[in-house]
């Protein structure tokens, strides 16, 4: 029999506001425990919460670039559980009435593209962490996240495939970085998702028993966990039995799921609304406002640079993903016009260098103008590519401009034809054999004579005079 997955994720996304959802509290990453709280997000008696207004203003660029409707009135509701990171004993969120729903989002997969549904986008507070030690039977609690601004975005069960749920993850990241309203940083947890998988037969339309997968802090773990509990969903219903609806957690090491708890639903945590906060109304010139305030979103910013630049959709996917990687890319393409070739060095030494210091295209130690000036010295045959990324490395390690490196290391392209002319004779009456083979029938000794000539030249000579030169003399 064939399955069919059934897939839904929810995505909390932490906003980046200097402040706590209803308190004056920072929200900084990193404080020594239990630094950044006050009365208000502890749960004292007597105290109450005050909406920032910055927290709805974040939700709202959100939900406008997801294609949501915006609710003009929503309320808060007291999430009630027990646990030792709540110190209210509920959460702050939005149920019955959120500030948006009915959205939806492009993915490309494939080759093609398919559109995801948007359920709800609501906000809500963080909880606090739990610290276990390892030494002995302790769990101490952090209460600085307490409070913290939090989305929920719920996607529609729309996603079919581990790799459409990867896809739909990394688009809805690039959007929050461009909307600059989360920082996406998966390891710190302010970008973390929570996984719904059930399966059916193939063809139908009835929903399967679902499952829940915590603990997905990489897309690449949320693919794997996937995969995962496909198979095994696969498996207990060919032998039979029957799926338990259940939270399960991904174990990164074993690289398997197992059962945390019995999944919670809705009625359990007897939402009511909040009575210390008021409906959130949102008038039509805030939301104009904010519509206002959008920037170009990275699907609109992609087809841009396949039209205005020529690139192929490959290049323009991976420029665009990245604001900060985009905004590189058009600032060196102000100074230098050539589209695709300062795409194959962004995508080529820029993406090494980065990856490889863990940098950002903001971080980066060469600078789109910098990038641009060594390009220019290859377009006027100064250097080589091949000695430009020499140069492009001593750039990054010395910050120095790329003529600045290329004159103090001897760097510049020999040129010239009387120059080369004297190599090539020398090269040519050293390897007589070679010489014969070629003229026997061997035209792939070519590539031999070169590197011959740039190995004298310690690769500055221009390849493109070297090859012309040796064709001359040999095709005699």
């Amino acid at each position: 029999m064939e399955f069919e997955p059934v897939i839904g994720l929810e995505v909390h996304a932490q906003l980046k506001t200097k402040t706590k959802i209803f308190c004056s509290c920072s929200t900084q990453f990193g404080a020594p425990p239990n630094t950044h709280t006050c009365p208000v997000c502890l749960g004292m008696p007597g105290v109450l919460p005050v909406l920032n207004r910055k927290v709805v203003e974040y939700t709202l660029r959100m939900a406008m670039a997801t294609h949501c409707e915006i609710n003009p009135e929503s309320r808060f509701a007291r999430k009630n559980y027990f646990y030792p990171d709540l110190p209210k004993g509920y959460q702050i969120s939005q149920y019955e009435l959120p500030i948006a729903r009915n959205g939806w989002i492009r993915i490309d997969t494939n080759g093609s593209r398919k559109r995801i549904g948007i359920n709800r986008i609501h906000m809500e507070e963080d909880a606090g962490k739990l610290i276990h030690s390892p030494d002995r039977p302790v769990s101490m609690v952090d209460f600085n996240r307490t409070g913290v601004p939090l989305i929920e975005i719920v996607s529609e069960p729309d996603i079919r495939s581990p790799e459409e749920a990867g896809a739909y993850l990394r688009q809805l990241r690039s959007i929050v970085r461009y909307l600059n309203v989360c920082d996406g940083n998966l390891e710190e947890g302010s970008f973390r998702c929570d996984a719904n998988i059930s399966i059916r037969p193939a063809g139908t339309e009835a929903l399967g028993t679902r499952t829940e997968l915590k603990n997905l802090n990489s897309f690449r773990y949320v693919e794997k966990a996937l995969h995962y509990e496909i198979i095994r969903q696969k498996e207990i219903l060919l032998e039979g039995g029957e799926i338990v609806q259940e939270t399960r957690l991904w174990d990164t090491e074993k690289n398997r799921s197992f059962s945390m708890r019995g999944k919670e639903e809705a009625h359990d945590y007897r939402y009511f609304p909040d009575p210390d906060l008021l409906p959130l109304v949102v008038d039509k010139q805030w939301i104009a406002a904010v519509q206002k305030s959008l920037p170009e979103l990275p699907e609109a910013r992609k087809l841009r640079f396949t039209a205005d630049y020529g690139l192929p959709a490959y290049d323009a996917e991976l420029l665009t993903a990245d604001r900060d990687l985009a905004d590189f890319f058009e600032t060196c393409l102000q100074a230098f016009a050539d589209p695709k070739q300062v795409s194959n060095w962004i995508m080529g030494p820029l993406l090494a260098l980065l990856n490889a210091g863990h940098l950002s295209a903001a971080q980066s130690p060469v600078s789109p103008g910098q990038l641009a000036e060594l390009l220019k010295l290859i377009d006027t045959g100064t250097v080589s590519a091949k000695i430009a990324k020499t140069v492009f490395e001593q750039m990054a390690a010395t910050g120095k401009p790329p003529a600045v490196i290329v004159e103090e290391k001897g760097l510049v392209q020999v040129s010239d034809s009387g120059a080369i002319e004297t190599l090539v004779d020398k090269v040519l009456d050293a390897h007589p054999a070679e010489v014969a083979a070629y003229r026997g029938g061997k035209p792939k000794l070519i590539g031999f004579f070169v590197g011959q000539v740039m190995k004298e030249t310690r690769g500055k000579a221009n390849p493109q005079v070297v090859n012309r030169i040796l064709k001359d003399r040999l095709d005699r």
